[in-house]
């Protein structure tokens, strides 16, 4: 399980929309929290003026403590402050935030996908981008909007986890599992399916559209029916799932939005196919559209890209 969850901010309050589902993580979890604010070269540059007694050092120093007096309240804000710690970093924020979470392999990274940038302010939008990417950590990612809470505990009530039928995107099954136990959540296993299309070709036979699209819908009914039992099996006694037939990253996004107190939890990547969606694409465009939280994991897995 983690052993952390490391929150960046930027001092922004989109980028405090985090906030609530950490503070829901940690007091669930039972883990401690680093939040952590990072200061750009450039912003230490404009401040710094040697002919005036603004030397590098003494900025980077002004500028930490500011940052301090930022994050100490923050911190207060937990259920269990004496758990939360702070840290001020100098660098590029995407770096400093994958740096972080890779010394700590068990640390789950929790931010805002949208942020203000301005002086000590770092763009959230492209710097989660750039996480997504690059970190091997699980990332708990939020789209606040301009109404989106800051103060509070948030509450979760289920975990919608979206599967395209491969082995790779099980994976994240086994956290699914910890999670649903300890913040006793219900599990909704998702699969969106795409019919078959024809394609006109003058004199051609024409395959049974009908047939096939009904072939596709049984089978991925199926699997899901399958992978409900397995979990079952392994004690979790609130399991369900849900067969949809659209775009996939579209129906999750929706699906989410219906379900009250979601979390959606999916891996990077999948395999695509027949009656698939290549989930690395689709994670990213859930992470862009979502309203709710989403978990993202990278699977560790030979072959996986």
């Amino acid at each position: 399980m983690y052993t952390k969850i490391l929150v960046p901010l930027d001092g922004s309050p989109l980028s405090e929309g985090v906030l609530p589902y950490a503070r829901f993580f940690a007091k669930q979890l039972k883990v401690p929290v680093e939040l952590l604010q990072v200061i750009e070269p450039h912003t230490v540059s404009i401040f710094s003026d040697p002919e005036h007694g603004r030397y590098v050092d003494v900025v980077e120093a002004a500028l930490k403590s500011s940052s301090r007096d930022y994050l100490d309240p923050v911190a207060g804000s937990f259920p269990e402050p004496s758990a939360v710690d702070c840290s001020v970093k100098i660098g590029d924020p995407a770096e400093v935030i994958v740096d972080e979470g890779s010394a700590q392999a068990g640390a789950l990274i929790a931010m805002a996908t949208h942020g203000y940038s301005g002086i000590r302010r770092w763009l959230m939008g492209s710097v989660a981008e750039k996480i997504l990417r690059a970190t091997t950590n699980h990332l708990l990612i939020v789209r606040p909007t301009g109404q989106t809470g800051t103060s509070g505990v948030a509450g979760l009530e289920s975990v919608l986890v979206p599967l395209d039928g491969s082995p790779l995107a099980e994976k994240v099954f086994p956290l699914v599992a910890i999670l649903a136990r300890k913040m006793n959540l219900e599990v909704v296993l998702l699969r969106v399916y795409a019919p078959p299309r024809a394609a006109y070709v003058a004199d051609e036979y024409m395959p049974d559209l009908t047939r096939i699209s009904k072939e596709i819908r049984g089978e991925a009914q199926s699997y899901l029916e399958q992978r409900v039992q397995q979990l079952q099996g392994e004690g979790l006694e609130r399991v369900s799932s849900l067969l949809l037939e659209g775009d996939g990253a579209g129906e999750i996004v929706d699906m989410a939005r219906r379900t009250r107190g979601s979390l959606v939890a999916m891996c990077t990547h999948g395999r695509s196919g027949i009656g698939r969606w290549v989930l690395g694409s689709v994670t990213e465009r859930v992470v862009r559209h979502s309203a709710d939280p989403v978990l993202v994991v990278r699977p560790s897995a030979p072959g996986s890209r």
